[in-house]
C-alpha cells in the first residue's frame, strides 16, 4: 500500500493513540479514568528507601505538574514478604498514560532533582525491577477517592485482586459491583473505597482490583464482618447470575507513606 493511501485510510478510520484499545472494545464511559499500579522490587539495606525518597522529593510534584493526580505511595504491611513498594497513579486518559514518561523527561525540575535516581549506573541501580499494570475505573466509581480524613495519619489500605476463569465471568463480577449494587453495600457497611478498576494490561488476567481504606486493622476486621453479615450482601451473593465469577483472590494490606496523596 502506498504511503498516501495508507494515511488516508487511517484518517478515515479515525485512528488515534487510543485505537488499539478502542478496537479491543476498551472504551471509557463518562468520567472514567485509568489507574496505573506500579510495583517496585527494592533492594534491602541502605538502598531500600531510594524509590520512596525519589517520589517524596521529586516525582510526586512532577507528576502533579503534568496532571497526574493523586499519587499514592505504599509500603507492604501484610501479605507479601518481598521488599516491594507500590505506587498508584490516576490518569485522565489513555493519552496521559502513554505520554507520561516523556513528559516527565521534559520537566527540568524532575530531571535535575532526580538525576541521582534516574541516572544511577548499572553498578549501583536504584531498584531491582519495576512492573506496571493498567486498570480502567468502574463506571459507578470513575475516579480515585482520597480518604481525606486519614491523610497524614496512621491509616492502612487494603488492595484486593479478584481473578476470573474467563472474560465473560469477569464482566459478570464487574456488573455485580456496578449494577448489582455491591459498591453501595460496601459504603453502607463501612468499607471505604479508594478505587475499583478492571485490569486491561497486566498479569493474571482477567481480573479486577480494588482498594479500601481503614483507620487500622481492628476497624478493618469489624467493618468486613458488618459487610459479610449484611442482609443486602447475603441476598446479592445468592443471585445465580453472579455464580462462579471469582476463581482466586489476592489480598494485601498496605501502609501509605507519610507523604502519599492517598
Amino acid at each position: 500500500m502506498k504511503r498516501r493511501k495508507f494515511i488516508a485510510s487511517t484518517a478515515a478510520l479515525g485512528l488515534t493513540a487510543n485505537a488499539p484499545f478502542a478496537m479491543a472494545g476498551i472504551s471509557r464511559t463518562g468520567d472514567q479514568t485509568y489507574i496505573e499500579l506500579i510495583r517496585y522490587t527494592l533492594f534491602t539495606g541502605s538502598k531500600k528507601n531510594r524509590v520512596r525518597d525519589f517520589y517524596r522529593d521529586v516525582a510526586i510534584e512532577a507528576l502533579n505538574r503534568i496532571g497526574v493526580s493523586p499519587v499514592g505511595v505504599f509500603d507492604v504491611k501484610y501479605g507479601e514478604n518481598q521488599p516491594y513498594l507500590y505506587v498508584l497513579l490516576q490518569h485522565e486518559s489513555l493519552d496521559s498514560f502513554a505520554a507520561c514518561p516523556q513528559k516527565l523527561l521534559q520537566d527540568r525540575q524532575y530531571v535535575t532533582g532526580g538525576r541521582e535516581f534516574l541516572e544511577a549506573p548499572l553498578s549501583d541501580p536504584s531498584y531491582v525491577r519495576k512492573e506496571s499494570r493498567l486498570l480502567r475505573s468502574f463506571k459507578n466509581m470513575p475516579k480515585v477517592e482520597t480518604p481525606k480524613k486519614w491523610i497524614g495519619k496512621d491509616h492502612i489500605v487494603e488492595m484486593r485482586t479478584y481473578e476470573s476463569h474467563s472474560y465473560i465471568y469477569a464482566q459478570k463480577k464487574i456488573r455485580m459491583f456496578n449494577e448489582g449494587g455491591e459498591i453501595d453495600i460496601f459504603k453502607k457497611t463501612g468499607l471505604t473505597p479508594v478505587f475499583f478498576g478492571e485490569t486491561i494490561v497486566g498479569p493474571s488476567m482477567p481480573n479486577l482490583t480494588y482498594m479500601l481504606a481503614f483507620k487500622d486493622m481492628e476497624e478493618r476486621d469489624k467493618n468486613w464482618k458488618t459487610f459479610v453479615d449484611s442482609p443486602e450482601w447475603n441476598k446479592l451473593k445468592k443471585d445465580p447470575q453472579y455464580k462462579d465469577t471469582v476463581s482466586n483472590i489476592t489480598d494485601i494490606i498496605l501502609k501509605p507513606a507519610s507523604f502519599s496523596q492517598i
